[in-house]
């Protein structure tokens, strides 16, 4: 039989919030974390504002001197910190050969890295420094440190589907008896350097990030951290754990269409969609919610109504849908993450955070999209979908245990 995987343990750092309960207090009133941008200058951009994250969280014994760790590491440390912590994982006596560390990032230590650039002449202590920070590995490296774990060490980079994939990774390593209990996280942060390359993608908008309806024209990125620690169920339940919910089923493809564009009809998306519940053995007819990759884009979201549709049937109408990211704005490789906690959450509590800036139904999203204002709903089975720039999918399903 195969092995099943436990959430014992969230941790986020957002725009709305620097933990969990923040983080989802803040998703469910539907209070936007979009605002201009101060963490580097914009003047020349074309885009100014996003998701920023105002107050770096340093996690415990974490110093201000030139070797700390950079920016995008210290949001994954400090959401890995209330994770591990609230699962108890310390107290619980497992193998640190049996704990796995599977991170998900697009730009790594970016900041760093644009320091190395950027710097002029040669300067060995500190070009060092900063050549380790950019490493995507370095992460991976400092948590699996940290907190003592022994097991496998990855980094995945897959665009902005990473952070589900990551889970996806996470779940294969329990199943194969790799691990006992897997770290699992995204995190990217905002400097100059991505923000012009996203910039140049033409896919913000100068507005507001209005998923789903028919003024939409544009996504907004954001930075932060998100972290999962998923365990095998019948370990942890053995040593005491206390589960949020069971991730029961992944999915992750790549349609290889373009560079940016979604696929015609949302075919990559409602591919993985589908692996996912095959995957957790259950049917369409089980979905109780889904929580959509929702970017805003106008391509984005019509092809994903239609991807929800393909999977769903004709209950596609009827199912409650919640785009994260009019709140959060897109957490790029965090985004996978954050949006998997909020579907945890949603069925711990029985909550469905609302899809803000919706005023003008497009009859191409022709969904229930939970418009600007939370529902009560009790979930049994969640549904999350992420999609990224190159053709990345991922999805995944979470269960009420």
């Amino acid at each position: 039989m195969s092995k099943r995987c436990l959430v014992t343990g969230m941790g986020a750092v957002t725009p709305v919030g620097l933990n969990v309960q923040d983080f989802w207090t803040a998703l469910c009133e539907g209070r936007s974390g979009i605002r201009p941008l101060t963490v580097f200058d914009t003047a020349g951009y074309a885009y100014a504002r996003g998701g920023e994250i105002e107050h770096v969280p340093l996690p415990s014994g974490i110093g201000t001197d030139r070797d700390r760790p950079d920016r995008a590491t210290l949001f994954m440390l400090a959401a890995a910190e209330e994770a591990v912590a609230q699962a108890g994982l310390k107290a619980r006596g497992l193998d640190p050969a049996d704990v796995a560390v599977v991170l998900a990032t697009n730009f790594g230590g970016i900041e760093r890295g644009e320091a190395l650039l950027a710097r002029e002449g040669c300067d060995s202590a500190a070009d060092a420094v900063a050549f380790r920070e950019y490493g995507f590995m370095r992460c991976a490296d400092l948590a699996a440190d940290r907190f003592g774990f022994a097991g496998p060490r990855v980094v995945l980079s897959l665009s902005c589907s990473s952070g589900c994939a990551a889970l996806g990774y996470g779940m294969n390593l329990i199943r194969a008896g790799r691990a006992k209990a897997v770290l699992i996280g995204g995190y990217d942060a905002l400097t100059p350097y991505c923000w012009s390359g996203l910039s140049a993608l033409r896919t913000m908008t100068k507005s507001e990030l209005r998923p789903f309806d028919k003024r939409r024209d544009g996504t907004l990125f954001s930075e932060g951290a998100g972290a999962i620690l998923l365990e095998e169920r019948d370990s942890a339940l053995a040593c005491g754990a206390l589960p949020f919910a069971e991730a029961a089923g992944y999915g992750c493809n790549n349609n290889a269409h373009h560079m940016t564009a979604p696929a015609p009809d949302g075919a990559g998306s409602a591919e993985v969609m589908a692996m996912a519940l095959a995957d957790a053995g259950l049917t369409p007819e089980t979905v109780d919610h889904v929580n959509a990759h929702g970017t805003g884009t106008r391509h984005n979201d019509s092809t994903e109504t239609q991807a929800i549709k393909t999977v769903l049937g004709p209950r596609a109408r009827e199912i409650p849908v919640t785009a994260n990211k009019s709140v959060i704005g897109h957490m790029m490789g965090a985004a996978g993450s954050v949006e998997c906690i909020a579907a945890v959450m949603t069925i711990r509590d029985g909550v469905i955070p609302p899809t803000i800036n919706y005023g003008e139904p497009d009859p191409e999203c022709d969904l229930d999209c939970v418009p600007n204002v939370q529902r009560r709903h009790p979930v049994h089975v969640a549904l999350t979908n992420s999609a990224g720039i190159g053709g990345c999918n991922a999805a995944a399903v979470f269960v009420r245990t």
